[in-house]
């Protein structure tokens, strides 16, 4: 277990003073033991915490409006997932045969829930001040990626359809395959009668990326609008 506790060190920057939380944290749930599901859903809620706070504190001159808007795009699955990633978890994942042949470790949903189950252990043993520091040291890159608040895609549509006096959007699970830890959901989105598809890990990835789609496609069919004559 030393290896394990000096990726942690490294990684994390906390040696670990009890190595089971986190070897759980690593522990998925096709592979025997305790899985990281119950620390997920802790850690779900302390990196919610550390994020909001933060952003309080680094904007404080935005409405809650666009707070809320950076929180939801840097507390995404693929988000998480892309922070442990960065740091090697790969070599460290427990996974059961039929999930690691299924592409378990490259999974978006799977890697997500392993970095907020190991803030979730982090968070347990050493308390919040730790995980604060983590999550600001290996977050500190995405905090200001867009100079502006950026706006989900999903409500992106929702107001162009307002504002051009359209239906409201209407999404529909259409086919979910792939077996429990790497589902695939696609979704359909209509405005009225333009509409299309797309594909996800999640129900909520497929809604983002079909009302991306949607929404680049109604922009392109808007004429831009008439410029006044001057008299």
């Amino acid at each position: 277990m030393s290896e394990l506790a000096d990726w942690i060190e490294a990684r994390l920057g906390y040696r670990p003073l009890e190595i089971a939380p986190y070897q759980r944290a690593l522990t998925h749930s096709s592979h025997t033991g305790d899985s990281y599901e119950r620390q997920e859903f802790l850690g779900d809620r302390v990196l919610g915490l550390i994020m909001a706070e933060w952003l309080y504190e680094t904007f404080p001159d935005e409405p809650e409006g666009n707070l809320s808007k950076r929180f939801n795009a840097l507390v995404t699955g693929s988000v998480c997932a892309a922070v442990v990633r960065d740091l090697g978890v790969a070599p460290h994942l427990r996974l059961g045969k039929q999930a690691r042949d299924d592409g378990a470790a490259a999974s978006d949903n799977v890697l997500g829930d392993v970095m907020e189950a190991l803030l979730g252990a982090l968070y347990r043993e050493r308390g919040l001040d730790a995980a604060r520091d983590v999550v600001r040291r290996l977050w500190a890159d995405r905090l200001h990626a867009d100079g502006v608040a950026p706006q989900h895609p999903k409500s992106a549509l929702q107001e162009w359809a307002a504002a051009n006096r359209r239906a409201t959007p209407a999404y529909e699970v259409t086919d979910r395959s792939g077996p429990g830890h790497a589902p695939r959901f696609t979704v359909r989105v209509a405005v009225g009668k333009d509409e299309t598809s797309a594909t996800g890990t999640s129900k909520q990835e497929a809604e983002t990326a079909a009302a991306a789609a949607l929404l680049d496609t109604l922009r392109q069919q808007t004429p831009p609008p008439k410029r006044r004559r001057r008299g």
